[in-house]
């Protein structure tokens, strides 16, 4: 085994906690809530991340309050809930992997949720995200709503120490609030939130800063970047290195770089297009929510996966920051993760890999697999919208029961 291939399963000391080794399962939407509350099937999903060798398994989209939810289910973070959070940290624990929750806020990109008055966000306007569920219009944040929000982010971490999470990643990107801030195409603003890239980094390191200072003795606090937008007027390679550093100064141990936006560039952030076909399946009965997907992607353009795709924009990134930084996009080898590793990345992140396949990580290291079975076909994205939960479409269907119980009903079935 080379060096390097030797370095991507040894510990690895993230802030105040340590990972058994440099293997990280993405914030990816696991639509395994129901009614805000984590589900059994969610408590299983991840305790299959750490049994196969995960050493950090990450909890998507955990919405700081109920007006911060992008969808209905999502889980949103409140005191009520630690009993069915401490059953998922616990089963994480149980098999000696630790455990993050991504915490989000959506602002103006809230999809499936009519909420009362104006969407907020960087700028006000038109809220192209929200025609759908009636969220016609956005406003812009002033002192008042940044306090807010920052103190919800704060509250929300401390509810994750609480239930016994090792880590938090906050989202700056894919178009949620905090990347409203840190991208032109949403942050329109003229003053010291706006305008350079240094000014549109601001709020979001604000919010970090609070959360370091509140939980960083106890957690890891990292945060998930863009490399960049990927489409035209959006930021660039050379804003996320500027964002970069503005996070360093505010305590962030780790930046995970991720890229594109959920409406603009999806095709970026996943490396390849859309799976129409299974979208077109999960979504036969939505019919509006599905001919909107549909119309979203005419003219985008045709992407046909590579391995590493954001290679070139993160070790642009490298260069030039001495933060820990873990590579995320396209990993699907040992040979990928030894390049990684080699270029100077800490941790190698991954999402739809480990869903083709929990054991991957295990099986890497046993040398029983040197590349993953994924076939990037995208078609586990639009079980985001199914009740069972997302999956990969070569694996056999979730357990639709699982996902119909809260998380806590899992300790009287043991």
């Amino acid at each position: 085994m080379s060096d390097y291939r030797q370095q991507a399963f040894t510990p690895y000391q993230l802030g105040p906690i340590t990972l058994r080794n440099r293997f990280i399962r993405a914030g990816a939407n696991e639509a395994m809530s129901l009614e805000g509350t984590p589900t059994r099937a969610m408590v299983k999903h991840h305790r299959d991340m750490a049994r196969g060798g995960v050493a950090l398994t990450t909890v998507a989209y955990g919405a700081v309050s109920e007006r911060g939810r992008t969808l209905p289910n999502q889980i949103w973070l409140r005191e009520e809930i630690i009993p069915d959070l401490k059953v998922l940290t616990d089963a994480v624990h149980a098999e000696g992997g630790k455990i993050s929750m991504q915490l989000t806020h959506g602002g103006s990109f809230i999809t499936s949720i009519k909420v009362k008055g104006r969407t907020i966000s960087a700028s006000s306007g038109i809220n192209k995200a929200g025609l759908l569920c009636g969220n016609f219009l956005q406003r812009a944040m002033k002192e008042k709503d940044m306090a807010q929000v920052t103190d919800e982010f704060v509250a929300a971490a401390r509810i994750c120490r609480e239930a016994g999470f090792d880590a938090v990643e906050l989202h700056m990107g894919h178009g949620y609030l905090l990347n409203q801030f840190i991208s032109p195409l949403s942050n329109r603003r003229k003053d010291e939130y706006g305008g350079s890239a240094e000014n549109r980094a601001r709020f979001p390191a604000r919010v970090l800063k609070a959360v370091k200072q509140a939980v960083g003795q106890d957690m890891a606090v990292l945060a998930k970047i863009n490399v960049a937008d990927g489409v035209r007027k959006g930021a660039t390679v050379e804003d996320a290195i500027v964002t970069g550093r503005v996070l360093q100064q505010a305590g962030a141990d780790m930046l995970v770089l991720s890229g594109g936006r959920n409406i603009e560039s999806g095709w970026f952030m996943f490396g390849s297009n859309m799976n129409l076909d299974e979208m077109s399946k999960v979504l036969a009965d939505q019919k509006l929510t599905l001919a909107m997907i549909k119309l979203s992607q005419k003219g985008v353009p045709k992407v046909k996966f590579r391995p590493m795709y954001f290679l070139d924009y993160s070790r642009r990134i490298r260069a030039e920051l001495d933060i820990p930084l873990a590579y995320l996009g396209g990993a699907r080898s040992m040979n990928d993760v030894e390049q990684a590793m080699s270029e100077g990345f800490e941790a190698v992140v991954m999402a739809r890999p480990l869903l083709h396949d929990p054991e991957l990580v295990r099986k890497f290291q046993q040398g029983l697999v040197t590349t993953s079975g994924c076939t990037n076909c995208n078609g586990c994205v639009p079980y985001i919208y199914h009740p069972g939960g997302t999956r990969c479409i070569e694996n056999p269907p979730n357990d639709l029961a699982l996902n119909q119980q809260p998380a806590r009903s899992e300790t009287s079935t043991l």
